[in-house]
């Protein structure tokens, strides 16, 4: 069995809970509050600079040519896109660099990326690439849905039509391809911990909107009195 195939199998019902999210049905009909959509695009920014760092490492710790060559450049094209789409969505939404530069990455955020970078440092980069998958093929297969269900007039579809573009689907499938390589050349005990990372990554995708739904922050204690 492919290593896609199972792991879709395993996450299947993740992925179709992920698909019916209070968020990504806001986002699909348009009726998603500007507000949420505001944090989340702050919250996606601190995640693609950390997600470009995770895909850096595992290009560092590669075991051949091609797969450095395609994990450095997907670093590198996840920064230019993280500048280039975040810079006109923030501009089109109200989100100035000042209030970027005061938000920190959220509990969520911080916690995926994190995750994802210590992956990257400390694993095989068969594991690094899995981990980091997800985040390929979720935001595809979520983009279609909600491409299929957005309308014409819905202010959220030129960023969900990033989702489903020639370019994204050409990432996602290269991703895949390169996951099938080091899964085939892969011993079982990393095979199995490829398959509990994929896992772990697309909880942490669900996390991750169902934070931006909730709007979600670090707590002040100092506020609540629970710090004299």
């Amino acid at each position: 069995m492919s290593f896609m195939t199972r792991a879709l199998a395993q996450t299947a019902p993740l992925c179709k809970t992920i698909r019916g999210m209070p968020f990504n049905r806001g986002l699909a009909d348009g009726s998603l509050p500007r507000a949420a959509f505001q944090h989340y695009i702050i919250q996606d920014a601190h995640y693609l600079e950390g997600f470009a760092r995770a895909l850096a490492l595992a290009a560092g710790r590669a075991p051949d040519g091609q797969a450095v060559c395609q994990l450095a450049a997907s670093a590198a094209g996840t920064l230019q896109a993280e500048r280039e789409l975040h810079a006109h969505y923030m501009g089109l939404f109200g989100v100035d660099q000042d209030q970027f530069a005061a938000t920190r990455p959220s509990p969520a955020c911080d916690h995926y990326t994190s995750f994802l970078i210590a992956t990257a440092a400390t694993r095989s980069t068969a594991e690094s690439v899995a981990a980091v998958l997800p985040c390929f093929w979720v935001y595809r297969d979520v983009g279609r849905d909600m491409h299929a269900r957005a309308t014409p007039d819905n202010p959220y579809r030129a960023w969900i039509e990033t989702y489903v573009s020639d370019s994204f689907d050409a990432a996602v499938e290269q991703t895949c391809a390169l996951a099938e390589r080091l899964h085939d050349a892969a011993t079982d005990p990393t095979r199995d911990s490829m398959y509990a990372l994929y896992a772990r990554s697309t909880l942490l995708e669900w996390g991750f909107w169902d934070s931006a739904w909730a709007m979600r922050e670090w707590p002040n204690p100092t506020l609540t009195g629970e710090i004299a």
